[in-house]
């Protein structure tokens, strides 16, 4: 059984935001040279998420709103948790979006339904994060 692992790192310029990062997650597939297996991209910072949905901008949008009616922002007061950061909801926001995707690999590529894609979505930005994708099989 083959073994691959690499982190994409990402920067983003808002404090909140959805990037598409299934051209990436596909790169370090075809990288592997795995063929069949099982792939796991996974946040490695608290306050972002790796999820799978439909690269839809209405769809982003209503994530966004969604988001900020379970978890606003402010007012920083509302959350014992902020203090040093102003961050509660962030944290928030990832665990109801989660951490990480597993999806299988056949033929060396993501065997995705349609519509699916991997995205990386980002609660408390603007300085580098990263994702791990791990893959096993042959």
């Amino acid at each position: 059984m083959k073994s691959y692992r690499k982190e994409l790192w990402f920067n983003t310029q808002s404090r909140r935001q959805l990037l598409n990062i299934t051209p990436q997650v596909q790169q370090c597939l075809e990288e592997s040279g795995i063929k069949e297996g099982i792939l796991l991209c996974n946040a490695m910072h608290i306050t972002s998420s790796v999820f799978i949905n439909d690269d839809e901008a209405g769809l982003h949008h209503d994530f966004e709103v969604w988001l900020e009616k379970l978890a606003p922002e402010k007012p920083y007061s509302q959350y014992r948790h902020n203090g040093f950061e102003d961050n509660a909801d962030a944290h928030l926001k990832r665990t109801i979006m989660g951490r990480e995707v597993v999806a299988a690999v056949t033929g060396g590529h993501l065997d995705f339904g349609p519509w699916e894609q991997i995205f990386y979505g980002e609660f408390d930005g603007k300085r580098s994060k990263r994702v791990l994708v791990k893959i096993i099989g042959e």
